[in-house]
């Protein structure tokens, strides 16, 4: 068995402390990395308004990132980070592996991204063309079980796409989410695990991680343990941990499920989590500056607001008009007049010194979590939500239309911080 003291927690002093500065130069918010091997890569966050040189903290350049309408530009100097993206949704993990080789001024090569959902899929091709991506169950494409003899078209896969540097893949959690209670651990999708094992198998890739929802290390088949297991005996070095990804900058309180798996490195998350630790993000922090935008002026699918009900417009106007973040019972539907209930965060107001609660692809619903604007009487948009999940404003969603497609999208996402974090510890 793994062992416990792999699972992030508690803080504990970093080794490398200080690899990763910050500053303003040439008219931009510039990240100074020092590599293992001693030398130094620079790389542009985003254009700083004002000439003048100094040191800034993570707080201000990371930000700047975050609300850059333009990606920033990649100085390559070294060979290209091949990767590819299973279960890839939109590309959360891969805008997080993008920054990473943009840091270290390596090109970003994502060469296959898989996705059973079509607009997540299209919206992953706008916005990394270079990739193939297929909208495709990813078990369709790996037909072979487990230390079975590949397939031929497994050995096509091989041939194009095999030997890259990391494989990403997020398998649908909802079979292991505690709000699952018909299915909650022995859903049949929890074997979408044994796919990224028979995908390692395949495409033989340097570094792996999958991720997924805390819930998963309670399947009942114990789908995740038997994962490190067989991704062990393929020799990769193995480590599993609980990231709470507000410890790493992400402005929600988050918790995510971390498999590392590296041929070379033994890095784990909460060494992860050390080095890129953050202090705690806010909804201020992450889109208060969208403050600015009047809600009649906006028409862009990402910032156009929500309907209410009637109802649900009144429970708002309880909350503002009693200065108030929680919904009292007596406001509530009749299922939760009586309390007796553990939601008490559903029905409730974001506060701007806070980080949010986890994102959710019910973040238009008042019903469905804390999701109503901090200062404005309405739930917030697809911009902000993507913003607390670490979306950068350059992210294109231009080709949806649809509320529903972009809350399933935005929602879905891993947030890109700890992409970011976990192929920096493998790669500088």
């Amino acid at each position: 068995m793994l062992e416990p003291s792999l699972v992030a927690g508690g803080h504990r002093p970093s080794a490398e402390a200080g690899f990763e500065r910050f500053r303003t130069r040439n008219g931009s918010y510039e990240r100074v990395l020092h590599l293992r091997d001693g030398s130094q890569a620079t790389s542009v966050l985003a254009r700083y308004p004002g000439h003048d040189a100094r040191p800034t903290c993570a707080d201000e350049a990371e930000r700047a990132w975050l609300q850059n309408p333009i990606a920033p530009p990649c100085a390559a100097t070294r060979s290209s980070v091949r990767v590819v993206d299973l279960f890839s949704g939109c590309g959360g993990l891969s805008i997080g592996l993008a920054e990473a080789a943009r840091a270290l001024n390596r090109p970003f090569e994502p060469v296959l991204a898989v996705d059973l959902d079509d607009v997540a899929a299209q919206t992953y091709a706008d916005n990394f063309p270079t990739a193939t991506t297929v909208c495709d169950d990813v078990a369709a494409l790996l037909p072979g079980e487990v230390g079975a003899r590949r397939t031929a078209a497994e050995r096509q896969l091989a041939k194009r796409y095999g030997g890259v540097d990391i494989m990403v893949g997020g398998p649908p959690c909802q079979g292991h989410s505690d709000f699952n209670n018909r299915t909650r651990h022995r859903d049949e999708k929890n074997e979408l695990y044994q796919t990224m094992v028979r995908a390692a198998e395949v495409l033989e890739p340097q570094h792996i991680l999958i991720e997924n929802v805390p819930g998963a290390l309670n399947d009942r088949r114990s789908v995740v343990q038997r994962t490190a297991d067989a991704l062990h005996a393929l020799g990769y070095h193995v480590s599993i941990g609980v990231v709470a990804l507000h410890e790493i900058g992400v402005p929600q309180t988050r918790r995510r499920l971390v498999l590392m798996a590296s041929l070379s490195h033994t890095v784990t998350p909460a060494e992860v989590v050390d080095r890129h630790r953050r202090n705690p993000r806010t909804a201020g922090w992450a889109f208060q500056d969208l403050e600015t935008m009047p809600d009649a002026h906006r028409v862009d699918a990402v910032d156009v607001v929500a309907r209410s009900a009637p109802t649900t417009r009144q429970r708002i106007d309880y909350l503002f008009e009693n200065a108030a973040f929680d919904l009292p019972d007596s406001q509530r539907p009749d299922c939760h007049s009586d309390g007796g209930h553990s939601y008490k965060s559903i029905y409730g107001r974001l506060a701007w010194d806070r980080p949010s609660q986890t994102v959710t692809t019910g973040f238009y619903s008042m019903c469905m979590g804390r999701y109503v604007h901090p200062s404005r009487r309405r739930t917030i948009t697809a911009h902000e939500a993507a913003r607390l999940q670490y979306i950068p404003d350059w992210f294109s969603f231009s080709r949806v239309n649809h509320r529903t497609a972009l809350a399933r999208m935005i929602g879905n996402a891993v947030p890109s911080r700890l992409s970011y974090a976990v192929a920096l510890e493998w790669l500088r």
